[in-house]
C-alpha cells in the first residue's frame, strides 16, 4: 500500500518561498525511482489544478503559468519528491496536494489528474501579508 505524506505548506507572506516534500512509504526506493511523482493544487472555491509533475525515467512538466517560479525536484534514494516554490503570491494559496503513478506516463498524461492512482492529504499554502 503506497502512502503519500506531504509537509512543509504553511503561511508566508507575497514574495516569499516555500518548499513542500512529499515522502513515499510503501514503496522500495529502486520502485520509486520508476513512479511518476505530481503537485496538484486546489484553491478555495475552484476545481484541482496541475502544478508539475516528475518522471521517474527523467524529465520534468509544469504549469505554464507557474513555469520559472516553481521547481520540482526528487530524492530516489528518500522516496520523496520536492516543490520549490518562490515568489509567491496570493493566488497561490491553496490546498496542495502529492500523486503518484506506477503507470510510466507519457508527457501529455502528466497533467492528468485520472492517471494518478495515489494522493496525498493534502498540504495548506497561504500566502498573505
Amino acid at each position: 500500500q503506497v502512502e503519500l505524506k506531504e509537509s512543509g505548506g504553511g503561511w508566508v507572506q507575497p514574495g516569499g518561498s516555500l518548499r513542500l516534500s512529499c515522502a513515499a512509504s510503501g514503496r522500495t526506493a529502486n520502485s520509486f525511482r520508476g513512479d511518476d511523482m505530481a503537485w496538484f493544487r486546489q484553491a478555495p472555491g475552484a476545481e484541482r489544478e496541475f502544478v508539475a509533475a516528475t518522471r521517474g525515467g527523467g524529465g520534468t512538466s509544469y504549469a505554464d503559468s507557474l513555469k520559472g517560479r516553481f521547481s520540482i525536484s526528487r530524492d530516489n534514494a528518500k522516496n520523496t519528491v520536492f516543490l520549490q516554490m518562490n515568489s509567491l503570491n496570493p493566488e497561490d494559496t491553496a490546498v496542495y496536494y502529492c500523486a503518484a503513478s506506477r503507470g510510466q506516463l507519457i508527457l501529455s498524461q502528466l497533467r492528468v489528474q485520472n492517471e494518478y492512482e495515489y494522493w496525498g492529504q493534502g498540504t495548506q499554502v497561504t500566502v498573505s501579508s
